[in-house]
């Protein structure tokens, strides 16, 4: 929990724990053969590096320079739990991208959720206060409903992860069966920047930026691409249990983008006769966004306004992205907050969607 300037106490679910494999090694200890012998990306394999560094100081560990951040529950769990304010941390493993053997991609996906599960969600002393991302292969179907099934009874599993980098945009019918599976197992589908590439997709539909500052900026804006072909295609009327969670901020884009969508839309209903609704209709219970430290305008008399826009205020959590560079911290929100929005961005919208129980003023529970 974090102190208010009142005097009263929030409590925080970090809705963005990023989380690794120690070393390549370690990721081939959980694979089988054929897998085990092949090649794949470095996590850091990408076209653009953050100046400086990938990871935010004071986040390598006891093991600098030998293991990744963020691949030690103890460390991480200390940093979170008692420096932070955090009470509940939801862990999103960092993959190695699309790969052009979606056998091999859907096998380190299982390997990556196998140390989520036996490391951190069963963890004797913390595991109770984390909460895991199931990662599944869009390229292999079959392969992701099969993972899904072998987690979806795991009391701490509570949601799949997707990346935003696919072939295809997510209303596509050969996404159905998956979105299908989620919704029926009641967990939500997170979509995230990849860290590793495998096919390294540009991350505008004209080409690839220059620069890394163009690309942090550019690249979480795919998510507009995927969310309004899903609406458009009659995914969230086909199956109205889905929820899906668009990981990487920019949710501060989706009100200037809806309003645009309804406008063209409102009159135009009849061609989407499987969509009957106009587009905002269906971001209320589907649509959620981690909050990071980019997103919005910042510190700014209109803060809270902005928020409120299309009920942004039910759709954002709170998410630190540690240990990356861009690490953010709760205390540090917009002053411009009404104690409300603050609530629902710090735990209230991901308590609800995760069905997390938290005791007000006694720390999670």
């Amino acid at each position: 929990m974090i102190e208010n300037a009142d005097g009263t106490r929030t409590p925080v679910i970090d809705a963005s724990v990023h989380i690794f494999f120690p070393t390549n090694q370690d990721l081939r200890s959980f694979l089988r053969e054929p897998f085990k012998s092949r090649g794949f990306p470095d996590y850091e394999m990408d076209w653009y590096g953050a100046p400086g560094s990938e990871y935010a100081p004071n986040t390598e560990g006891p093991e600098r320079g030998r293991r990744y951040p963020g691949s030690d529950p103890d460390f991480v769990a200390n940093e979170l739990f008692s420096n932070r304010g955090v009470d509940v941390a939801i862990l999103h493993p960092m993959g190695r991208g699309i790969m052009p053997d979606r056998h091999l991609g859907t096998a380190l996906h299982a390997a990556h959720n196998e140390m989520m599960v036996s490391r951190w969600l069963e963890h004797a002393e913390f595991g109770e206060r984390f909460r895991g991302t199931i990662r599944v292969n869009p390229d292999d179907i079959t392969g992701a409903v099969r993972e899904l099934e072998k987690w979806r009874g795991h009391p701490r599993v509570v949601q799949i992860g997707v990346p935003l980098q696919s072939r295809e945009v997510y209303g596509k019918p050969q996404f159905w069966p998956l979105w299908e599976a989620a919704a029926d197992a009641n967990l939500p589908v997170a979509v995230h920047i990849e860290s590793g590439e495998g096919i390294g997709f540009p991350p505008t539909p004209s080409g690839h930026t220059r620069t890394y500052e163009q690309y942090v900026s550019f690249m979480a804006l795919n998510y507009l691409y995927h969310l309004m072909n899903m609406i458009a295609e009659g995914v969230f009327e086909r199956f109205p249990g889905l929820k899906f969670v668009w990981a990487d901020g920019a949710g501060d884009f989706v009100t200037p983008f809806i309003w645009r969508m309804d406008t063209f839309g409102r009159p135009h209903l009849e061609q989407t006769p499987w969509a009957p609704r106009i587009p905002s209709d269906y971001l209320p219970g589907h649509v959620y966004f981690v909050q990071g430290a980019m997103d919005g305008p910042g510190d700014a008399d209109f803060a809270g306004e902005w928020l409120r826009f299309t009920g942004k205020d039910d759709m954002v959590m709170f998410g630190s992205s540690y240990p990356h560079w861009q690490c953010g911290d709760v205390t540090k929100l917009p002053q411009a907050l009404s104690s409300e929005q603050r609530e629902k961005l710090c735990w209230r919208n991901a308590a609800g969607l995760y069905g997390i129980d938290i005791a007000v003023g006694s720390g999670a529970q």
